[in-house]
């Protein structure tokens, strides 16, 4: 029993960040019905700034905890503009364009890629621990950095969850998914909501880099693993659809728990690709058969 309720909130902690990363891609393709390859980008851009601004920080006399913080908002908002400037000159050209979307977010992601290997070298990175110790309750150890990142995540995930669900923006969003030219029948600024769902899929691409940075090795490109399992979600839990891509990451979380505990992390990895395939072959619209 306590070794399942341990893999249990090691399968919630490593599912929240997930669940951060595949909403940004959820959010895109609700909105825009674009597949965002580039996405990675700014999780890995927020990373890397994190690891390269942190020990920097603390050589000058700032605290490790402040200089996280600094690096984490310097790190996000450096993301967003990127992605803002992405949308402006390259996104906002191909709304609704599958096709097109594809092969533009896959030079971008290309070019970032070779761009934060030529600045910021190959070189692995690591953050030094953010907050020592442990926390054990019912018999269960957690790291208490790890605890707090996730419970971090979550928080952000429920904050996203009310805005989609109470907010005049959220309902907006949710009506220009559904059916966009309603929508702009109806008075929605449609230009305007599919600038702010950008804005805000960047913003939780690049929170799940941020928060990731102190609790894993930081490359240029380590987006492309969280890009591959995001899509994974996405695709288990159904396209577009907001708590699909929750449900999803929380079975690659606990598949990851189980699979590492019990066998390897490539087992694990492999475990991830046969549900993805037999959810596609079962149920193409996915677990909450939003399509």
């Amino acid at each position: 029993m306590q070794t399942a309720l341990q893999l249990v909130m090691t399968g919630l902690q490593i599912g929240s960040v997930y669940m951060l990363f595949s909403l940004g891609l959820t959010l895109i393709f609700g909105v825009m019905k674009i597949v965002n390859f580039a996405h990675g980008q700014f999780f890995t851009l927020s990373a890397m700034l994190v690891a390269v601004l942190v020990p920097w920080l603390t050589t000058r006399g700032v605290s490790l905890p402040v200089a996280f913080g600094l690096g984490a908002l310097a790190g996000i908002a450096v993301s967003i503009v990127v992605g803002l400037l992405l949308y402006q000159f390259g996104f906002r050209y191909f709304q609704r364009d599958l096709v097109g979307s594809f092969i533009l977010s896959i030079g971008f992601a290309l070019l970032f890629e070779g761009v934060f290997m030529h600045y910021f070298g190959g070189a692995v990175r690591a953050v030094p621990p953010i907050i020592d110790g442990d926390v054990s309750f019912f018999g269960v150890n957690l790291t208490a950095q790890r605890l707090a990142l996730g419970l971090v995540a979550l928080a952000f995930t429920l904050a996203l969850y009310w805005v989609l669900s109470a907010t005049r923006l959220g309902k907006a969003m949710r009506a220009v998914s559904i059916d966009h030219e309603a929508a702009m029948l109806q008075g929605i600024p449609y230009k305007k909501i599919v600038f702010n769902s950008f804005a805000i899929a960047t913003f939780l691409g690049a929170v799940a880099g941020a928060i990731m940075a102190p609790i894993s090795v930081i490359t240029p490109t380590v987006g492309a693993d969280y890009l591959v399992k995001g899509f994974i979600a996405v695709v288990i839990g159904g396209l577009g659809s907001v708590p699909g891509a929750i449900v999803g990451s929380l079975f690659i979380g606990f598949l990851e728990s189980v699979g590492g505990y019990f066998f390897d992390p490539s087992s694990a990895n492999m475990a991830i690709f046969v549900l993805a395939m037999l959810i596609l072959l079962l149920r193409p619209k996915g677990v909450m058969g939003n399509g």
